[in-house]
């Protein structure tokens, strides 16, 4: 018994001293490395021809490295800290206004000033072109570069030289810039009689008390069950994703288990309170843009069998970042550690260690995952995402409609439409109607609007192919046949496509009036994963079968 213990003991020993060596060997190879990088930069700095930008030439170099880790490790500046503020906070200093490059304009364009916000008080408007700020020409300019100066502490004054679309000359537009706050939740109402609404766009500070109200708020207006739709919500903060779930869930449940390199990274997230409803049928809505604190709320009540999830397979960040104080001021945002959900998986679906040639990661084939169990024992999956308990068929963007966006096409017409027309009907009820689309059509075709199939692009590689193999005569006359037949005619793809684009035109028409509450209100009319989630809250039996194991 003796011998065991000494075998052991020495084992352990052993075990420590190899762990103390690497991680010397690792300290000496971190300085040796860091010693050349300083070596080098002193003689750029000595003996480079022109003089060396040190700031600039460094932070790059601090990116690139960053970049071989993960896209979500950065490094953010003194002078650009305000950003990393507005991405967890989601609060900022400026106008309140989305902006969008206009390709053809070549400069940028107000896209969408937010209601009640500096921008729109001001009298912005939707499609007005930017020609300047405070005196410098924004031509050609970045949006990200337009925002920057847009930014600006509370208080102080932006003057913006315009043009207005249906007015001639410039128009000079002084805004005061003010505390910006972007709403976590953008809309919530009640839906197809007793279904309560929640549009979440991002999990910002106290984002999970504004879902509280709302719940409150829509059960006193006789909602019976819940649709929380997290499609293209990016995530943000992983305490108030958990906070988000124990409305739905008993207290000292765990949700959230981060496994790390360092203790501190090691952290088990539980409720920590007393749920207001643990009764209420849920859906939750997903796509591919659903991440991180998204996948946290959709697999948690997913793994707990407290919702029933619609969409298609979400993004896969399993992925967890801290922010450090670095010095002079920056922020270094990285990845500390990987997040495990009630049922033990992680959702990461790109492995990030081994990046394959191209500098890309791979993704973890479905083949080789793992099963693990719902409270319930439903088999579910790690990595890759979450994939939803029922996916409804989704229709991919055609060649057209890219171009139409890509264009701004829908974008200057639905500019155009405003000027000529006062009001429209309201949002719940408004249609793009013949005639109206005929105008759309008329105004492409004046604008010389074109666009490249992608079929002729197949059909192109197709020839370049049948040339290489000696078979490019053989095929001459069907080739040529088919590409008369497949040559572009932009009144066909107009029919052909009249559903998706009176969509997208109607989407656009109605913010120019009633701004991101009526475009939210009119895509929730034709939306499918929500006609989805009304059939299955509406249906008892068949929403209890989906939480069910498979027998």
């Amino acid at each position: 018994m003796k011998s065991i213990k000494a075998i052991v003991l020495l084992s352990l020993l052993l075990f420590s001293v190899c762990n103390i060596q690497a991680d010397d060997k690792q300290k000496l190879q971190l300085a040796r490395q860091l010693s050349i990088y300083n070596s080098i930069v002193k003689e750029l700095n000595l003996f480079y021809v022109d003089s060396i930008m040190p700031e600039k030439m460094i932070n790059k170099s601090i990116d690139a490295m960053l970049r071989n880790l993960d896209p979500y490790t950065e490094y953010y500046p003194e002078n650009e800290s305000e950003e990393l503020k507005m991405m967890t906070t989601g609060k900022y200093a400026g106008i309140g206004s989305i902006i969008r490059f206009h390709t053809e304009k070549k400069t940028t364009v107000i896209a969408e000033p937010y209601e009640n916000m500096p921008a729109y008080k001001a009298g912005l408007r939707a499609g007005d072109v930017l020609l300047s700020i405070n005196g410098t020409s924004v031509e050609g300019m970045s949006t990200d570069s337009v925002s920057n100066l847009l930014r600006g502490e509370p208080g102080t004054i932006v003057t913006l030289e315009i043009e207005r679309p249906g007015k001639k000359g410039k128009m000079n537009i002084k805004i005061e810039r003010a505390n910006i706050a972007l709403p976590a939740i953008s809309y919530y109402g009640i839906q197809n009689n007793n279904v309560g609404y929640i549009l979440l766009e991002s999990f910002t500070e106290k984002c999970s008390k504004d879902m509280r109200h709302a719940i409150v708020e829509l059960k006193k207006q006789g909602a019976k069950s819940f649709v929380i739709d997290l499609r293209g919500n990016g995530g943000g903060l992983l305490n108030e994703a958990v906070d988000i779930v124990n409305l739905f869930v008993p207290k000292n449940k765990i949700i959230v288990t981060t496994k790390g390199k360092t203790k501190q990274a090691n952290e088990i997230y539980k409720t920590l309170r007393e749920p207001i409803d643990t009764e209420s049928p849920i859906a939750i809505l997903v796509d591919g843009q659903s991440a991180s604190a998204s996948e946290i709320v959709a697999g948690s009540l997913q793994d707990l069998d407290r919702a029933v999830i619609i969409g298609s397979r979400t993004f896969g960040k399993g992925l967890v970042q801290s922010t450090r104080q670095v010095n002079h001021g920056g922020f270094l945002k990285l990845t500390t550690a990987k997040y495990y959900i009630p049922s033990g998986r992680c959702v990461q679906a790109l492995d990030y260690s081994h990046m394959i040639d191209n500098g890309r990661s791979s993704r973890m084939p479905d083949s080789l995952t793992t099963v693990f169990h719902t409270a319930a024992g439903r088999e579910v999956r790690d990595g890759g995402g979450i994939r939803p308990d029922i996916e409804p068929k989704s229709e991919d963007l055609s060649t057209l409609l890219y171009y139409l966006l890509q264009d701004m096409a829908i974008f200057d017409f639905a500019t155009d439409f405003a000027l000529k027309n006062k009001e429209i009907a309201p949002a719940d009820s408004f249609t793009i109607n013949d005639e109206v689309y005929k105008e759309f059509s008329e105004y492409l075709k004046a604008k010389g609007f074109n666009y490249d199939l992608q079929s002729t692009k197949i059909i192109s590689d197709l020839k370049k192919m049948l040339e290489f193999e000696g078979f490019s005569e053989i095929a001459k006359s069907e080739i040529e046949s088919l590409e008369k037949k497949l040559k572009t005619n932009l009144d066909h793809s107009l029919s052909h496509f009249s559903k998706d684009v009176k969509h997208l035109l109607t989407d656009e028409i109605i913010k120019r009036y009633y701004g991101q509450k009526g475009e939210i209100i009119y895509n929730l009319r034709e939306d499918p994963d929500l006609k989805e989630a009304y059939r299955i809250l509406s249906n008892t039996e068949q929403y209890n079968k989906i939480l069910l194991p498979a027998k």
